[in-house]
């Protein structure tokens, strides 16, 4: 629910900066795509952090490398959100993340099947965060 927070509060945020003569903010797509990088930055930041290992207990039992794959998925998510950023490299970082938030499911799936804990709370229940997930790659399908 807090990467929603993120997602839209930086959105929001951007746009004011826009409508506050930011040239960089002027327009909606800049802001969306703006927003969703800065959503993958903070993401991120927890692959490194101590909710690592609560990102660890997400990963399904049996799945090689746990540590490894919260650690990689978190450089990944870092390499796109910056790819974003730059003309050049937006639609393959865009088509990365779609991939990596479609390999990461199976994770958020476990997860909340086995009622795993993420800072202390359950984490996100499917019937909401499928939609969520559906909202983030369609997101970054439209900023591409």
């Amino acid at each position: 629910m807090q990467v929603l927070i993120v997602l839209f509060g930086s959105l929001l945020l951007y746009r004011a900066l826009g409508a506050a003569g930011v040239p960089a903010f002027s327009a909606w797509i800049d802001c969306a795509r703006d927003a969703l990088a800065t959503m993958f930055v903070v993401t991120s930041i927890s692959h490194f952090a101590p909710m690592r290992r609560d990102l660890v207990a997400m990963v399904p039992p049996g799945w090689p490398r746990s540590d490894w794959l919260v650690f990689s998925t978190g450089l990944l998510e870092l390499a796109g959100a910056a790819g974003l950023l730059f003309p050049s490299t937006r639609l393959w970082a865009a088509g990365g993340l779609i991939l990596l938030m479609g390999a990461m499911f199976p994770a958020n799936v476990s997860a909340a099947r086995r009622g795993v804990k993420l800072r202390g709370r359950v984490a996100t229940p499917l019937w909401l965060r499928t939609p969520m997930q559906i909202l983030f790659i369609a997101w970054a399908w439209m900023v591409r």
